[in-house]
Order: structure tokens, then sequence, then C-alpha cells
């Protein structure tokens, strides 16, 4: 007797249960154009809303970071608002493509992974310039490369140009890493 044919029923294994969701979530119709916008919308402000822990948590603190040995490495201070603004919109522009393309059902561990990076980079300011835990801070930073690395990798099978928006960030993140492990050793 032969087995049912192929595609017809339900899945018969995990595999072709996995598969028939891979191609669900390929198919996925894109929202429209306002949905899209209202999604873009809600990655801008979750993202701002970590940027503004970190303004809020640094405000008034440059003197106190001008003061700190730093590496001769050290950027101005001046260079860091630049750079994080351009960040901050890739990274908002880098997971709403994800969704855009997947949707929150389509892609849960990339935009998971997402959520869990933007949570570790809004800890990492306060506890740098506001609690003046430069090892505590290490250790949040050190887990956010983890993480962003992840979310580097979920982001790069589902949409290459989100992952490579993130690419400058994770840069960004790692160089911010070894300059925070410098001035912690350096003001131990």
């Amino acid at each position: 007797m032969a087995g049912p044919r192929a595609g017809s029923g339900p899945p018969d294994t995990a595999a072709e249960t996995r598969e028939a969701a891979m191609t669900a979530s390929l198919t996925r119709r894109p929202p429209s154009r306002g949905r899209a916008l209202a999604g873009l919308a809600v990655f801008l402000l979750a993202v701002a809303a970590a940027a503004l822990v970190g303004v809020l948590s640094a405000a008034g603190t440059a003197q106190e970071y001008a003061a700190l040995r730093r590496p001769a490495w050290a950027p101005p201070s001046w260079v860091f608002g630049p750079v994080w603004t351009v960040l901050y919109v890739l990274i908002a522009l880098a997971g709403w493509d994800v969704w855009r393309r997947r949707g929150l059902r389509g892609a849960p561990l990339a935009l998971g992974l997402f959520a869990a990076q933007l949570v570790l980079n809004a800890a990492w300011t306060p506890l740098f310039f506001a609690a003046d835990r430069r090892g505590a801070a290490f250790a949040v930073i050190a887990a956010l490369l983890v993480v962003l690395t992840a979310t580097v990798a979920a982001f790069y099978r589902r949409s290459r140009i989100a992952a490579l928006l993130l690419v400058p960030y994770w840069a960004w993140t790692a160089f911010a890493a070894a300059l925070n492990l410098a001035v912690w050793r350096l003001n131990a």
C-alpha cells in the first residue's frame, strides 16, 4: 500500500511541520503602507526610549567622564552623540525591516533578541555613568555584544539588509566594550 502523496494532508514529521511553517512565513503578505509606517514609528519610538534612558542617565556627567583616565585611543566626548544618533536610526530600521518582512510570528526569535539587546543597551549607560559601576557596565556590554551577535545572525537569516544595518552598531559596541574595560582598569 502506497503512502500518502507529498503535500496532501497534514504534515507527518516535525521536519515537514517546520517546512510548512517556514513556507507560510515566506509567503506572508507584506503589511499595508499605513501599517508599515506605523510599525516603523513603533521601532523608532522603542529605540528612542532606549536612547532617552542613556541621555537622561548621562546628563551632567561630562566633567566626571573628562576627569577619568582614558586610553590614548579613546575618542573625544563630542563623537559619541553623532555616532549614537546614526546607530540608533540604523537599529530601528533593521528591526523594522525584519518585522516588515516576517511579522512577529515569522521572526519571534530574531525580534526577541532585538528586544533583549535594546534592554541591555539601555542598561549600560546608567551603570557606566550614573552609578559609576564600570565593572557591572562591562558585564552588561559584554552580554550586549553576545546578544547582538546572535541578533545579527538571526536577522541575516531573515533579511541580509537588516543584518548589514546592524554591523556598524556591532562594531561600535565592540569598540565601546574595549573602551569600557580600559576605563575600568585605568580607574580601579
